[in-house]
């Protein structure tokens, strides 16, 4: 069985479903609360483990109760932990999300009073024992001195641009799989993911672009040609958090194991439109 080391963020997700979105300064009543543990690369790491690969989540964790639950819930998941670095005096990094049952749409305040994961915890990791390293866009300059050790490794790399951070432009020459959001593209100045897709595959010719666009699907490219998946259809979208983290998951794994990049990207198109039929990421629809 194949394996992969997930560099990123697990957080304390706090999830308040409501029928409709409120507007300011207005008090409505919740339909249902959901406390789990969340992150992009803790997400990524749950599907990735129903898809038959073996995660290392590599995150710093809190020296508090709501570390303790996250880090319990991953164990639950059979998610190895055992190089996350406890940091004193902290807390766990909180998300406080309000979910649109009628649309599965979703609104996030974050907090966190935590730092982000150091290079020299990062180095003293032999990497030779995986078969793929992940990584989070956070904390680039730090970034880059992992990413550069993470080469000599000559494992596969792929690095997810959620969001338009600080010193981006250090570490995505490092990656072989470039994962790029619709947030992130949009920061940019890009209106569209094929312009996105366009720009970046002129940059780095060598390397597997993903852009994915919510409902319009994800373009991509590989062997100089890009490709467009349409969104699969979807009766009711339940909750869309968690979408773009489970298409990452899925075009991975697909990558791993040995699937062509277009065959990878509809796989994870599909497997990311189940994610939006359910709440959570627990028994999630594999597509045949």
């Amino acid at each position: 069985m194949s394996n992969i080391l997930l560099t990123g963020i697990a957080t304390l997700d706090i999830i308040n479903q409501v029928d409709h979105y409120p507007p300011e300064d207005s008090e409505i009543r919740a339909l249902n609360q959901i406390i789990r543990c969340g992150g992009n690369a803790c997400n990524s790491a749950i599907i990735l483990q129903q898809l038959g690969i073996t995660p290392y989540l590599l995150t710093n964790r809190a020296d508090d109760s709501n570390a303790d639950q996250i880090f319990s819930e991953l164990a639950q998941h059979s998610i190895n932990t055992t190089l996350c670095p406890i940091q004193k005096n902290s807390s766990t990094p909180t998300s406080y999300i309000t979910s649109n049952t009628k649309n599965g749409s979703r609104s996030i305040i974050h907090y966190r009073n935590l730092n982000e994961l150091n290079s020299a915890h990062f180095k003293k990791i032999n990497l030779s024992t995986y078969d793929w390293l992940h990584f989070e866009a956070r904390n680039c300059q730090q970034l880059e001195i992992m990413l550069q050790y993470a080469k000599t490794f000559n494992k596969p790399i792929s690095i997810e641009v959620e969001k338009n951070r600080e010193f981006i432009e250090l570490i995505t020459p490092f990656a072989d799989v470039l994962l790029l959001s619709r947030p992130f593209a949009q920061s940019r100045g890009f209106d569209n993911a094929l312009t996105c897709i366009k720009h970046f595959s002129s940059l780095y010719k060598d390397k597997i672009i993903t852009c994915t666009w919510g409902s319009q699907g994800a373009w991509l490219y590989a062997n100089s040609e890009i490709q467009h998946q349409l969104a699969f259809e979807i009766d009711k979208s339940v909750e869309t958090l968690g979408a773009g983290d489970t298409f990452n998951a899925g075009f991975i794994s697909s990558l791993i194991n040995n699937l062509s990049p277009p065959s990878a990207l509809q796989f994870a198109c599909q497997l990311a439109a189940n994610k939006c039929l359910q709440s959570g990421f627990d028994n999630i629809i594999i597509p045949a």
